[in-house]
């Protein structure tokens, strides 16, 4: 899968990887939701959107305690 993916501002690392394996990245809090291929977060405690009644239909990958690697390949699965 190589698609639009929303990540929060503080895993830049990982945008930089994922630019260079030809996915596009833009910010999640710059972006609407339903538009992009799938969401990576830093936490799945976190409240994204600062809502609690947000559906999204579009995978969420948890970045917590994952190598860049480990998301890659999450992705790559899609």
């Amino acid at each position: 899968m190589q698609g639009i993916i929303a990540i929060e501002k503080n895993l830049s690392k990982l945008a930089d990887l994922l630019e260079t394996e030809g996915y596009d990245v833009v910010s999640l809090d710059s972006t609407n939701i339903e538009s992009v291929d799938a969401i990576v977060v830093s936490g799945a405690d976190n409240n994204i959107m600062n809502m609690q009644d947000i559906v999204v239909h579009v995978p969420i990958i948890n970045a917590s305690g994952k190598s860049t690697d480990e998301i890659l390949e999450e992705l790559e699965r899609l």
